[in-house]
Parts: structure tokens; C-alpha cells; sequence
């Protein structure tokens, strides 16, 4: 039986509220914080609040935490550095740290080709210089996004950002020259449309409907996608579907840029989720949990893509080596640990308990997802597959406050997003927790 989670006191305790009163008044209203969860430390897979309170992490600190909380390796590497130097500017100069790493992600990540890498502080930041870099390389001003997409917040990214209103709303104009098309979100086929017998119409329409109504192919630089959209719902797209793509793009000359920020790294049970459709982008994106939640981006392309020259892209802080190094931990320590089966493995139990809830749960509508990066949609009954928002909250701050941190994502969706090194000890505990809670709330709205 796990010790965990650990409840000595109701959440928030005394100490967070305090806490929480004085950020209110001093920082940014834009934060969108999930509940007063106020960390204190952590460990492994477990947090600890400000008033002793010890949760299960099932989010992972956002998904940046791949090997856990202060993992022993990725602390002393980041010690040991800044025994050395913590900063150089590598815009400007070189050190071994940033090829040590650059030399592990072209090995990890999809293709066998040359590659190149630029290193940034974030999610947003590759994704920008992925943009940046795909009109530059192709002298091309047009890109495919998709609705429900998450990117980044910066006024770049954000012009393929897709998710929800309050994100976009006030800041237009954007980026111009980005259109949206649907998600394959099989479940809420936008099309209602069934796989399938869709035949992949969603791809399709790509072609007869966009390209060849009023978006010109030959000015497209790139089509920018999730290989499995994160905050839009932790959608899984069906098992074709990238091939497809990959086929129309290649049709007309049109570059691929993978946005692994959130589904890289092992998450998906593989270094990076799209290995599960066997297709190489041409621009791969990463970020969160490559450096074991030290801000780093890194934008990883085929070395005959990166042709752009001296000055026309870079970062002060862009590669930090204190970032550097805990990025090389974290891929020997994924090879080391072999989490990348854990995380199938684990993941694969998840999903079947799940599964079983599903079969007795009127408002467990779907269960999807691949490695640890699992979605559970609640819905009003499966008959109207009616998104449960108030029910999906409620199902997130209750488990919560019984010691088991987990958050939404899309409009109804929990999701299951431990570190890649969780055992099923605690696995089962934080189910056992979440599962009474569905339980729970499914009969107070019946």
C-alpha cells in the first residue's frame, strides 16, 4: 500500500491561501492557474505543498518533468556547471555544452539525415525560429496550422495558436498569411464524419477545399502540427493520418514542422510521439521536458533547411549551458532508466483501467491517448457526447484536494500526464483517487 498521497490538511492550508493573497496583488492577472496548488518541493513523482501536503504529480509540472522532480543526475550536472560558468552567450561564442547536446538530439530525434539545431528558451521560441526559419529557406510566406492548436503565446506563435478564444482575443492583428483547418478529432469528427469510412477526408479537404479553392501551394513554406494536440484535448489522430499528410505536402514541396514541446521527450512512449506514424519532419520543435523544466528550446531541422545566415536569427540566453547540461542528463537518464518503456508500459495499464471505467461511467466519453500522455473526456452521457466543462473541473479539484495533481486540457478532458519514471505503486494510488472522484461526481449529477 503507497504512503501517498499524504493529506495533513484540507487544501489550500493556511500558508498557500496567505501566499496565493499576495500574488494576487502583485503579479501578472494573465497566469491561468488550475488551483491553489503552492509547491514547496519535490521529489521523484511526488510534490509537496507549502503546508505538507504530499501529491502524486500526475501533470508533471506542466509536462516538464519527464524524469521527475530534482532527479539526482540532472541536479549534480547543473551543480557541476555552475562550478564552471553559467553563461556566455552562445549567439556570440562557443562552449562544449551546447554541441555535446546538439550532437544526442540528432541522434534521438526521426531521420538519419544531417541535421542542424538552434537552441532558445522555449516552447514559443522554437516554434518561432521553425517559422522564421521555413520563410527563410523557402522564400514562401503561407503556412497550414489547425484548429485547436497550441504553439505559444508570443505574437508569432500565437497566429497558430488555435485553442481557446481568450488567447487571441484582443491582440489582432497577428501574423498574417495562417490558415486553420480541422484537427482529426475522430471523436468530435468536425466533419461528422465516421473512421473509417471518412477515408481520411479531413486530409483531403486540405487539398480540395484549401489549396485548391484559395490558398496557392506553391506559396505554402510549411504545415505546422501537433503529432498529438495537447492542449486542444490530447488528441490522438487515426493511424494513417500522417502518412497522408506527408504525402500531400511532399506533392507540393511543402516542409512539415513537428511541434514536440509537449508530446516529446519519451512522453508518448517513444522519443518523440511522431515515430508512431513513421514519418520524418522536415523541422522538429521541442521544449518542457527536454530540460527537465530549465528553460530551453530547441528547433531541430535538416541540416539543408538551416541555410540561413549570421544575424538572421538567435538568443542572448539561447542554449544556456546550465540548460545544456541538465538536457544531456535527461536524455542519458531516459536511455539509462529505460523510460521510454515505462512510459508504454505504465501507460498501456493506465489506458486499460480507464478503459474499464469507461464500460461503467455514463460520463466517461473517450479514452485515448499514447505512452503517458493519456486523455479522459467527460461528457453529460455518452448518447449526446455533450462536453461536461463544470463536471471536468470539478473532477480535477477534487482529486486534487485528495492528493493527486492532475489538470484539464481541450474543453472536458482530464489529463494523465505523470513523469516517464512512475511506478505502478503509486499509478494505482492516484487511479484508486481519480476513479472514486469520477464516481463521485457522476452520482451527485445524476
Amino acid at each position: 500500500m503507497s504512503v501517498y498521497p499524504k493529506i495533513v490538511v484540507t487544501p489550500p492550508g493556511p500558508k498557500a491561501r496567505e501566499l496565493v493573497k499576495k500574488d494576487e496583488s502583485l503579479i501578472s492577472p494573465s497566469y491561468g492557474r488550475f488551483y491553489p496548488l503552492v509547491v514547496e518541493s519535490g521529489k521523484g513523482c511526488i510534490v509537496k505543498d507549502v503546508d505538507g501536503n504530499e501529491y502524486i504529480d500526475f501533470n508533471s509540472g506542466l509536462v516538464c518533468l519527464n524524469v521527475g522532480h530534482s532527479h539526482p543526475k540532472v541536479v549534480s550536472a547543473i551543480k557541476n556547471q555552475c562550478d564552471r560558468f553559467l553563461h556566455y552567450s552562445n549567439t556570440d561564442f562557443f562552449y562544449p555544452e551546447v554541441v555535446n547536446l546538439a550532437e544526442k538530439l540528432a541522434e534521438i530525434t526521426p531521420g538519419r539525415f544531417d541535421k542542424k539545431v538552434y537552441f532558445g528558451n522555449s516552447g514559443a521560441e522554437a516554434v518561432e525560429a521553425a517559422v522564421k526559419l521555413a520563410k527563410w529557406h523557402t522564400r514562401k510566406q503561407l503556412f497550414i496550422a489547425f484548429i485547436s492548436a497550441f504553439h505559444g503565446r508570443t505574437i508569432g506563435a500565437l497566429s497558430f495558436t488555435a485553442s481557446k478564444p481568450t488567447q487571441r482575443r484582443y491582440f489582432s492583428p497577428l501574423m498574417p498569411g495562417v490558415t486553420h483547418v480541422p484537427y482529426p478529432y475522430c471523436y468530435r469528427c468536425p466533419f461528422k464524419q465516421t473512421y473509417p469510412d471518412c477515408h481520411y477526408w479531413c486530409v483531403d479537404f486540405i487539398d480540395d477545399f484549401v489549396l485548391q479553392k484559395y490558398v496557392p501551394p506553391e506559396d505554402v513554406a510549411a504545415i505546422l502540427f501537433e503529432p498529438i494536440q495537447g492542449e486542444g484535448g490530447y488528441v490522438v489522430p487515426p493511424p494513417e493520418y500522417f502518412q497522408r499528410l506527408k504525402r500531400l505536402a511532399d506533392k507540393y514541396g511543402i516542409l512539415l514542422i513537428d511541434d514536440e514541446v509537449q508530446a516529446g521527450m519519451g512522453r508518448a512512449g517513444k522519443w518523440f510521439a511522431i515515430e508512431h506514424w513513421d514519418v520524418e519532419p522536415d523541422i522538429l520543435c521541442s521544449a518542457k521536458a527536454l530540460a527537465s523544466g530549465m528553460p530551453l528550446g530547441a528547433t531541430v531541422t535538416r541540416a539543408k533547411v538551416m541555410d540561413w545566415v549570421g544575424g538572421s536569427h538567435a538568443s542572448t540566453f539561447g542554449g544556456n549551458p546550465l540548460s545544456c547540461v541538465a538536457a544531456t542528463a535527461v536524455i542519458n537518464i531516459i536511455k539509462e532508466e529505460r523510460l521510454l518503456e515505462n512510459a508504454t508500459k505504465q501507460g498501456s495499464y493506465i489506458t486499460r483501467r480507464l478503459e474499464e471505467l469507461k464500460e461503467k461511467s455514463e460520463i466517461v466519453g473517450d479514452v485515448r491517448g499514447k505512452g503517458l500522455m493519456i486523455g479522459m473526456e467527460i461528457v453529460e452521457n455518452k448518447e449526446n457526447k455533450k462536453p461536461a466543462s463544470k463536471k471536468t473541473t470539478e473532477i480535477m479539484t477534487r482529486s486534487w484536494r485528495r492528493g493527486v495533481a492532475v489538470i484539464t486540457c481541450g474543453v472536458s478532458t482530464i489529463r494523465i500526464a505523470p513523469p516517464l519514471n512512475i511506478t505502478r505503486e503509486l499509478v494505482d494510488s492516484a487511479l484508486d483517487v481519480v476513479e472514486d472522484v469520477v464516481n463521485e461526481v457522476e452520482k451527485e449529477g445524476s
